[in-house]
């Protein structure tokens, strides 16, 4: 009789892992929390545990880039596990929920608590995405970027860059204008990070003004939304300087959200040749129950959209663990990366896949998520 030597055997399912250009008949074995052996077979005998996957897509864990997950603090924050680790994302990114004044209390209170594993942006503004009523930057005091500086520096294991939101009157004080991006820029040039930036009817003529200011390893998520500073120019062609960051090396990110994935701009774009490097959900208490519900609902609309499933998927494995500096332990299922992995069955039928807009187009597939591995044990939510 064989001695296990695995933890964990996924056995019979198709492995599809774009990081590794993979996309066959393949058994994943974990061991210690990482992966230990990917083959053709893989005898069941070598496992403590064996997981059937005849018939479904075994995947690196998802990566979300854009959530809100400080629930009770923040006005968008939802719960973490219910909504990420439980749907396949077993990392995600919180995009600025918190900022100095907040983040030690969402790093001890969620970050600290919760299973799926989570990094975050750090608002320019001290106080996060506290309240509808204010916007965050509706006082160009709270942007402080020696107060960021220090946050970062307490918490570099967690905090992989800078957010800032510009909407006016909503977020941005017409007083403070433009400023709280450079501010983001100068703190974060000061921490050696990039920038998140949610561009939508800034105070500024264009998407170009705030593109000059982005570099090389900068996102610029909501990249579909239908608002002013969007990625067309008046003939609803892509704009020159669009083109441009893409060339220099910023990452256009999707963002869903509540009000940031049309139909019209997604189908106009892609006609063109654009893409978002990476598919993000932007989920929070606004959106969760209705259009984006997660991130496999998001990731379908772009099967709908005739994205392939290898092309969908490295959108949200190995292109977000490049953008975030950690293609060798999440992202992927080779030999020795941390042991995430989801395993998706591709539903048939016809599915309303809903915009931030209310309009609707009928897809045919649907990734429903079967089984959850976190550190190279099946995930079993807390009840």
């Amino acid at each position: 009789m064989r001695m296990a030597i695995y933890d964990l055997l996924l056995r019979g399912g198709i492995l599809i892992d774009p990081a590794q250009t993979i996309h066959a008949p393949r058994d994943v074995a974990f061991a210690n929390g990482r992966v230990a052996a990917v083959a053709e077979r893989i005898d069941p005998a070598e496992a403590r545990a064996v997981v059937d996957c005849t018939g479904r897509l075994v995947v690196p864990g998802l990566i979300d880039l854009h959530v809100h997950v400080f629930p009770g603090v923040s006005h968008l924050g939802i719960e973490p596990d219910p909504h990420c680790i439980a749907r396949g994302v077993t990392t995600a990114v919180d995009a600025g929920s918190a900022g100095a004044d907040t983040f030690p209390g969402f790093r001890k209170y969620v970050i600290e608590a919760s299973a799926t594993r989570l990094f975050a942006t750090l608002n320019i503004s001290s106080q996060g995405m506290l309240s509808p009523a204010v916007g965050e930057l509706d006082d160009i005091r709270f942007a402080s970027v020696p107060r960021a500086l220090e946050t970062i520096q307490a918490n570099r294991d967690l905090i992989l860059g800078v957010k800032v939101r510009l909407t006016k009157h909503s977020i941005v004080s017409e007083a403070a204008g433009i400023r709280p991006l450079h501010l983001a820029r100068e703190a974060a040039d000061a921490a050696g990070l990039p920038i998140m930036v949610h561009p939508q009817d800034a105070w500024t003529d264009s998407v170009d003004d705030i593109l000059a200011v982005m570099r090389k390893g900068d996102i610029m998520t909501h990249c579909f939304h239908a608002m002013p500073c969007g990625i067309f120019d008046d003939n609803r062609r892509i704009r020159p300087a669009v083109w441009d960051a893409v060339e220099r090396g910023i990452i256009f990110d999707l963002g869903h959200g509540a009000g940031s994935f049309n139909w019209g701009v997604a189908e106009a774009a892609l006609a063109q040749g654009f893409l978002p490097q990476t598919i993000s959900s932007d989920l929070h208490h606004y959106n969760v129950n209705g259009p984006v519900y997660d991130l496999v609902t998001t990731i379908s609309k772009f099967l709908y959209l005739g994205l392939s499933l290898d092309d969908a998927l490295s959108r949200v494995t190995a292109i977000p663990a490049q953008v975030m500096g950690m293609a060798d332990a999440i992202g992927t299922l080779k030999v020795g990366a941390w042991g995430d992995a989801v395993v998706l069955a591709v539903e048939e039928g016809s599915f309303a896949l809903v915009d931030s807009a209310g309009v609707t187009r009928s897809g045919r597939r649907m990734l429903s998520p079967r089984t959850v591995i976190r550190q190279g044990q099946v995930y079993t939510p807390i009840v």
